[in-house]
């Protein structure tokens, strides 16, 4: 990275946003943070404290004077469109753009917005929930995975130290895959309104595993080297979470948002058809989901 100002970007200050620009912010990296929204400063909670990332959180992309050497874009891939200005006026050719969303194809939807530079996709592990006051609240440690490349090398050395540990892979295929897994299963939280207790339902255990196994079908025709434990394990993570834990997707179906229903279950339908694999389960969660999020009614 230069030494010029700012060398670091965050566009979007959601619950993933905000950790990254907290976790930054206690190593002395304080981000340039932009959003929709003006606000004075950013709060993350844990068990431990809280951490406040001072502001303001910038609204308006004309009033960025220079490029960033790193920019992370942590807006829901619905979003994606809308945060074209930030990135036309935050990227150079050489930006590094880490794309802080769900789903297989962050590279695809996040490079046409971009200048040429690196785009980099990344698998978030960490769950973090935004609060009814603002806040963030962080209920586990903070991982990201991204591919073991140069532009990979600059993100984790940007969160060297922080309480955001950076895994470098070297099949990243595999790992992105196995996470669409879980996102394609937290899915069907949104279709019943229930949060991860209710994994713990035999029948609800049933469904999920034949869902996942489904879905694991089409990860390996993709290429994703995952083996037949992965569906129960990723069940096995969900009845050990608090009973009360959401997910992303069911926070938006909750505020009336639209659904990040096609990258998280729909690219299982489609991804599928391209290799003429039966999904009859993928079909109906992606088809409820879709109406859920698009109606009408």
């Amino acid at each position: 990275m230069t030494a010029e100002e700012p060398t670091i970007a965050l566009i979007g200050p959601g619950a993933i946003g905000t950790t990254v620009a907290a976790a930054l912010h206690e190593a002395g990296r304080t981000p340039v943070v932009c959003g929709r929204s003006p606000r004075a400063q950013l709060e993350l909670r844990d068990d431990a404290g809280s951490v406040i990332v001072p502001g303001p959180v910038r609204t308006d992309p004309a009033g960025i004077a220079r490029t960033a050497d790193l920019v992370f874009v942590a807006v829901k891939t619905t979003q994606t469109e809308a945060a074209a200005p930030w990135l036309s006026a935050l990227c150079g050719a050489e930006t590094v753009v880490c794309v802080l969303q769900n789903g297989v194809e962050q590279e695809e939807l996040v490079s046409p917005y971009a200048k040429g530079g690196p785009v980099l996709p990344s698998v978030v592990w960490f769950p973090a929930q935004a609060q009814p006051d603002g806040s963030v609240w962080l209920r586990g440690d903070a991982r990201l995975t991204v591919p073991d490349n140069p532009a990979g090398a600059v993100v984790a050395e940007a969160l060297r130290g922080t309480r955001c540990s950076v895994e470098l892979a070297a099949d990243f295929k595999s790992v992105t895959w196995r996470k669409l897994l879980q996102n394609a299963a937290a899915g069907l939280m949104v279709l019943t309104g229930r949060r991860t207790g209710m994994f713990a339902r035999p029948d609800i255990a049933e469904l999920s595993l034949a869902y996942l196994r489904e879905c694991l079908e089409v990860a390996r025709a993709e290429g994703a080297a995952l083996g037949d434990e992965v569906p129960r394990e990723i069940l096995g993570s969900f009845q050990a979470y608090p009973p009360d834990m959401g997910t992303s997707i069911l926070a938006d179906r909750e505020a009336g948002r639209p659904l990040e229903w096609d990258i998280r279950n729909g690219v299982v339908v489609r991804r599928g058809r391209a290799h003429g694999i039966s999904t009859p389960i993928s079909d109906l969660v992606a088809t409820l989901l879709a109406a859920a999020s698009d109606g009408p009614g």
